[in-house]
């Protein structure tokens, strides 16, 4: 791994697995809460936020696509409620229409918008734009330690990265809340924690995951971070401890091998382009899923019995 390496790879899978182990970690709580299609939900909602939010400030910043996120969320708890009490539909019907709705009105917007002076469109939506965001002044493995040169590292790495040690950070605080709230609210009630401020945490900590790895990663890899490697994990363990570990595992492994797939397997296969990283990524942590449903040493168990909370 010569300096070409460093210039056009190291980026994109750092950001990559930034992305995904930031999805990964709240992942895993919301999907011991019964409640996985809240990530979901969250990439939905998120792209017409994230426009509109363009439309109104002219720029692609952290602030105003967060604001413009939040917005959408409470647009979209609105809609729910509104079908649920007009049209007498059970709550998930009323989420997959709310949702799917947003989403594309979210896609016909950026269709009629002018944005591709700021990489925002459909393409960058769903697929991200992993395989521009190269750092053109590195010269090797000594950029590492040149000040100069660390200055010019693509905006997406360092805001990823602050934003996956700030989600590792609230994980290993709150552990002992997350951990009880978890598997017995009422238990966690009882102690004292407020059980509704961590659920109300979690959706926070997802849709700020989701946000900041969307510029850069798309919502593909959004949508199957949030369940395919804490699904995975869940398969491998029956602690949650450990699940949180296998999770980092497979998010790190399915970036890492799906943006080399990516790149280098077509050409393998006698190929001559590569195709989309995200949409590997999300491939490869699918598989991995599969894989773990196939072989996992706790697969028989899920859904049977509750997971063991330490």
């Amino acid at each position: 791994m010569g300096p070409e390496f460093v210039q056009f790879s190291l980026t994109p899978i750092l950001i990559g697995i930034f992305a995904s182990v930031a999805c990964a970690l709240p992942g895993n709580f919301l999907i011991l809460r019964r409640q996985a299609l809240i990530g979901d939900a969250i990439s939905h909602v998120v792209l017409p936020g994230i426009v509109v939010a363009f439309l109104v400030t002219g720029v692609v910043a952290a602030i105003p696509m967060l604001l413009g996120a939040a917005a959408a969320a409470v647009v979209a708890v609105v809609l729910i409620e509104a079908v649920k009490r007009l049209g007498s539909i059970e709550p998930g019907a009323a989420m997959g229409v709310v949702f799917t709705t947003m989403f594309a009105a979210g896609v016909l917007i950026l269709e009629q918008t002018d944005t591709s002076d700021v990489h925002l469109d459909v393409q960058h939506a769903l697929m991200g734009n992993l395989e521009t965001l190269v750092w053109f002044r590195a010269t090797g493995w000594e950029s590492l330690l040149d000040p100069a040169a660390l200055a010019t590292v693509p905006d997406e790495l360092p805001r990823m990265a602050v934003v996956c040690a700030l989600l590792v950070a609230c994980t290993v605080v709150f552990w002992r809340w997350l951990k009880i709230a978890t598997f017995d609210e009422g238990f966690a009630r009882a102690l004292g924690i407020p059980a509704s401020a961590v659920g109300f945490g979690l959706v926070i900590a997802a849709a700020v995951a989701a946000v900041t790895a969307f510029d850069a990663v798309g919502s593909i890899i959004v949508i199957a971070m949030f369940v395919c490697p804490p699904a995975a994990a869940r398969l491998m363990t029956n602690r949650l401890a450990h699940q949180v570990w296998w999770s980092v595992g497979f998010a790190t492994l399915s970036a890492v091998l799906g943006y080399v797939f990516a790149g280098y397997g077509p050409l393998w296969f006698g190929a001559e382009n590569a195709v989309s990283a995200a949409g590997m990524i999300a491939a490869v942590s699918g598989a991995i899923l599969g894989l773990a449903c196939l072989f996992g040493p706790h697969r028989s168990r899920v859904g049977v019995g509750r997971q063991e909370a330490p």
